[in-house]
């Protein structure tokens, strides 16, 4: 997501988007996904879902601490405002999404895809909403994988659209 925003703010120079997008990634994706993937291996998490409650809390706040501090520097070094609004729509749903998961097993996979098509369909019009199927393809997957009941992903994907979007649009 942080990369498409990236790219089609900064067009035509998408050398300029590359480096804004990857930028994002690495504070939004890599620096959490690191975190987890370390806590596996180390033995504190059970696995990279995260499928154990009370080892939730830890890297979901280490990873809005990781977002926070690419925030912090993307707006110091100028990023292109749509990219700004991208970082923070993945602060609104993560927050949200990690409060609500402190008390009921919510599917961040489900906010996170139909979050996702939504700020897509904003930012690139009409044609994105060949990407909705996308999001019923997770939500699929998160329950056929019994990882989730259908109200979780549901949820999600509710929680999703509705932190993502108005966040996206009035920031951007």
């Amino acid at each position: 997501m942080p990369l498409a925003v990236a790219l089609h703010a900064t067009a035509p120079s998408w050398f300029a988007g590359l480096g804004w997008g990857l930028l994002a990634v690495l504070f939004g994706s890599l620096v959490p996904y690191g975190i987890i993937y370390f806590g596996v291996r180390r033995g504190t998490l059970t696995d990279h879902h995260i499928g154990v409650r009370e080892q939730r809390r830890k890297p979901l706040v280490y990873g809005l601490f990781s977002l926070l501090a690419g925030l912090v520097v993307l707006v110091l070094l100028g990023a292109p405002r749509p990219l700004v609004a991208m970082v923070v729509v993945m602060f609104a749903v993560l927050l949200v999404t990690t409060g609500i998961n402190q008390v009921w097993k919510l599917s961040a996979h489900a906010a996170v895809s139909a979050g996702s098509a939504g700020v897509l369909i904003n930012v690139f019009g009409p044609a994105l909403l060949v990407v909705v199927p996308v999001v019923a393809l997770v939500a699929w997957s998160r329950v056929r994988l019994r990882d989730h009941t259908t109200s979780q992903v549901l949820a999600g994907a509710a929680v999703g659209v509705l932190v993502a979007v108005p966040t996206f649009l009035v920031l951007s």
